[in-house]
């Protein structure tokens, strides 16, 4: 059974979710209306107060536990694990990216899965900028990508 929760951010609404003691999504949600709800249990709890931290400036990494396995093709999970592993304050391009996924004829295809991450921030796929040093694309838009990158003092 998979647990949901609403929550408020700097960078916006979040939608939570876990499933089985593993956090398997982090969304942004539109809309004003939406307000801080859903069912908690420990590992929202604890992924709710990690967040709060990170968005503080006081947490470089998450320890609450994900699932990356939970959703996407194997090549898509390939592409999501090797964000996980990007350090706090640390980018890398997308070209990199596609050589450390496959090589560089794999840029499209690794695009498209950072783009379907399904866990943002935790797994910071916002880390990742064009090979010129310009931001890029993200798929919760250029001034979150720039909010995230400023709290890691990029």
């Amino acid at each position: 059974m998979s647990n949901e929760y609403y929550m408020k951010s700097p960078v916006g609404h979040l939608k939570i979710t876990e499933h089985d003691g593993f956090i398997v999504g982090l969304d942004y949600v539109d809309g004003e209306s939406i307000s801080e709800n859903g069912s908690t249990n420990s590992i929202i709890d604890q992924c709710i107060a990690e967040l709060g931290e990170y968005f503080k400036g006081r947490r470089s990494r998450f320890d609450v536990p994900v699932d990356l396995s939970y959703r996407g093709t194997p090549f898509q999970q390939k592409v999501w694990n090797r964000l996980y592993e990007i350090p706090f304050g640390e980018t890398i391009s997308y070209k990199t990216l596609a050589m450390d996924c496959g090589g560089p004829n794999h840029s499209r295809a690794v695009a498209n899965a950072n783009g379907k991450n399904p866990i943002s921030i935790i797994v910071p796929c916002h880390r990742v900028i064009a090979h010129d040093g310009t931001l890029g694309g993200y798929t919760g838009g250029l001034d979150k990508k720039e909010t995230l990158l400023g709290i890691e003092g990029r």
